[in-house]
């Protein structure tokens, strides 16, 4: 029998299985919830995770020893400090089979670019830029987290935003047409309502502050110069950190890749990042990140 592999992709928004053959022809598959161990703990993500590749397996027809090799990549699990908790989620499942621990932006930079080699730069609810020369070096920049930095991230676009219109309440800063739209969205009346809205939450509201990251963009399209400057930015923040691997690891011209819905669909954002970094147009990625999981298994062969 052809050797096959499984990938998984165990993204923020959910968990995906592919099995496929070394031509990357699909035996089976499967999707599951979202399985990221910071948010939902380390083991619903382990059951999360198992259910998928057990799920995939059925799908396919196989048993667990017919896989030769899994690549797995996890949102919040970087292989930095949780190898041996990705390693143990597989073999838990498949005790025979080659793992092959990655990370979540390393599986997108694969998929995207069909080999471990290029760039890649991600904006979606967070950001960062991460890339892997040709001999096989590899260098991350961002994905510090919410508080930290994320420049350029939905989140970072969306409390820019806020933040101006905090500061166009008081008179300190412009007014701007990003007032009525957001507060709007989120259902407020007045600016000072966003005070007990961002600190009384029960949880912090990361994910709903970087879901207005699409009304600046509208913003910012329609003319408003607030809106305008802070995508301006955010475009200068995702160009410096691409700029920033290219230099740490020496590469001439490497292939780009997009990752995450602020830059994947055609925004304003997407546009003024390829204008700084030289693209013609944005980058179409060959596979999707789940590909990429399966396309690292093979590559350990």
């Amino acid at each position: 029998m052809t050797e096959v592999v499984m990938g998984i992709d165990g993204g923020g928004s959910g968990v995906r299985v592919v099995i496929a053959t070394p031509d990357l022809a699909i035996c089976g598959q499967s999707e599951g919830p979202a399985a990221n161990p910071s948010v939902i703990g380390t083991d619903a993500a382990a059951v999360t995770i198992q259910a998928a590749m057990r799920a995939a397996l059925d799908a396919a027809g196989l048993a667990a020893d017919q896989i030769a090799a899994v690549g797995i990549g996890v949102a919040g699990a970087a292989t930095t400090h949780s190898a041996g908790w990705l390693s143990q989620v597989v073999a838990a499942v498949m005790p025979q089979a080659r793992i092959v621990s990655s990370t979540d932006y390393e599986i997108a930079l694969v998929g995207a670019l069909g080999r471990r080699e290029g760039v890649l730069v991600l904006a979606g609810t967070g950001s960062l830029a991460y890339g892997v020369n040709a001999a096989g070096q590899s260098a991350l920049a961002g994905a510090w987290g919410y508080l930290l930095d994320d420049a350029g991230s939905g989140y970072w676009i969306g409390i820019q935003a806020l933040q101006a219109v905090a500061r166009a309440a008081d008179g300190r800063a412009p007014t701007t047409a990003l007032t009525p739209a957001l507060l709007g969205t989120l259902g407020l009346h007045d600016a000072q309502d966003l005070v007990p809205w961002l600190y009384r939450a029960a949880a912090p509201r990361t994910r709903e502050i970087a879901r207005l990251a699409p009304l600046v963009l509208e913003a910012a399209e329609a003319g408003d110069p607030v809106a305008e400057g802070i995508v301006s930015r955010a475009s200068a923040e995702l160009a410096l950190a691409a700029r920033t691997i290219i230099r740490r690891l020496d590469m001439d011209a490497p292939p780009i890749a997009f990752a995450g819905g602020l830059l994947t669909n055609d925004t304003l954002l997407s546009r003024r990042l390829c204008a700084a970094l030289g693209l013609d147009a944005a980058p179409v990625p060959r596979y999707p990140p789940v590909i990429g999981a399966a396309l690292l298994a093979l590559l350990s062969r």
